[in-house]
């Protein structure tokens, strides 16, 4: 059994009151539980307990984070959930300092982090279609990838010593959706990454 961290990062809009996210986040809670782990679910919009989360991420084996891309990144309320949390945890419980040394003060920055082992994904809806990304003639992402983009929450990941799962994106949400098709995708990639990993811890 695998412990499982899920954080649901929407921020509701009127133009979109983050029901998508919401499905997956609560789809991927059952899917995973139906598997045998043990999941714990944070709607980051309905508020939280900043040492629970620091104490759920330590708990967890894999955090699922599940957000809207919006303007280019998380929204202001997951990253204000990241800011306070992530800060709280600096004191040794996430990371112990940012890995460098007195000694060596020019070197190994990024490597403090104390969740070494643990793992995380990615999952994002984008109202971008899917061929705006990994194509060069595309003019605003310029080849650009998906990864490329949520960079900033990869490396803050990394900063705390976790490992990638592959990342899950729905294209086109609100113009083109393909909401079943994403739905059948994302079952998938759950079924890939963690159906073995429930086999084997029985």
């Amino acid at each position: 059994m695998t412990n499982i961290l899920i954080l649901n990062g929407a921020q509701p809009y009127a133009f979109s009151p983050g029901g998508l996210n919401a499905a997956l986040a609560e789809r991927a809670r059952t899917r995973l539980e139906g598997m045998g782990h043990e999941v714990r679910l944070t709607t980051v919009a309905e508020g939280y307990d900043v040492e629970t989360e620091v104490a759920r991420h330590q708990w967890a084996d894999v955090v699922l984070m599940q957000f809207p891309v919006n303007w280019m990144g998380a929204p202001w309320s997951f990253k204000k959930y990241m800011d306070e949390v992530y800060t709280a945890g600096m004191d040794g419980r996430l990371c112990a300092g940012d890995g460098r040394t007195k000694e060596a003060p020019t070197a190994n920055y990024g490597t403090g982090g104390t969740l070494t082992g643990k793992r995380y994904m990615l999952s994002a809806t984008f109202n971008a279609p899917r061929e705006a990304f990994d194509t060069p003639d595309e003019p605003f992402f310029q080849g650009m990838s998906v990864d490329d983009l949520l960079r900033p929450l990869h490396l803050n990941a990394r900063f705390f010593g976790m490992n990638p799962l592959p990342t899950f994106a729905a294209f086109d949400v609100m113009k083109n959706p393909e909401i079943e098709a994403d739905f059948a995708r994302f079952d998938a990639l759950l079924d890939t990454q963690f159906r073995e990993a429930a086999h084997a811890a029985a």
